[in-house]
């Protein structure tokens, strides 16, 4: 797509959640998981890329020591539909007997957050949790994972951008969320 149309993409969609409505939602998400981890140090695992955004966000709301890394297995690829999971990074730190937090974007169908927490189990860490900005609400959950420990946010079921979740690969950085026209 051209980036010259970009601008149209964002001119002609609706505005599901605007920043002063996201930053209430953060506001509860960082309560709720403190009230789980604030205690235990976790390691907090950003998925990339879409998950930057969010932990950009969100970590400062945290009022607890953590450890900040990040993981990046992607099925979208900057598409506009998911593929077989790609791992492009691992973290760095050892999850070994850690408490995890992953943060990722979106909760679709499943699949990429499941397969994360499953590699997280494997590396032998101690509890893993799970944080999204949204969970898109429909029939179509394909992972044994069927929902986030955290949520922030529930949408219909379009296609949606901002906030981390791109279009074609432009408007992570869109001024709220929003779904295509």
């Amino acid at each position: 797509m051209q980036t010259e149309n970009m601008q149209d993409v964002l001119n002609n969609a609706q505005c599901l959640f605007s920043e002063s409505e996201i930053a209430t939602a953060l506001d509860s998400l960082a309560s709720e998981i403190t009230a789980a981890v604030g205690d235990k140090t976790p390691l907090v695992l950003c998925v990339m890329n879409g998950g930057i955004v969010l932990t950009g966000h969100l970590a400062p709301r945290l009022k607890f020591p953590l450890n900040l890394d990040y993981i990046h297995a992607t099925r979208y690829r900057e598409q506009l539909t998911g593929s077989q999971l790609h791992w492009r990074v691992t973290p760095v730190s050892s999850l070994q007997g850690r408490v995890v937090l992953v943060l990722d974007d979106i909760f679709d169908e499943g699949e990429t957050l499941a397969a994360i927490v499953s590699w997280c189990r494997e590396q032998g860490a101690a509890e893993v949790y799970s944080a999204v900005l949204v969970d898109k609400q429909h029939d179509r959950k394909t992972a044994d994972l069927k929902k986030a420990d955290f949520t922030a946010l529930y949408a219909e079921d379009k296609y949606l951008f901002g906030y981390g979740m791109d279009y074609n690969g432009f408007w992570r950085n869109a001024p709220g969320i929003f779904a295509v026209d």
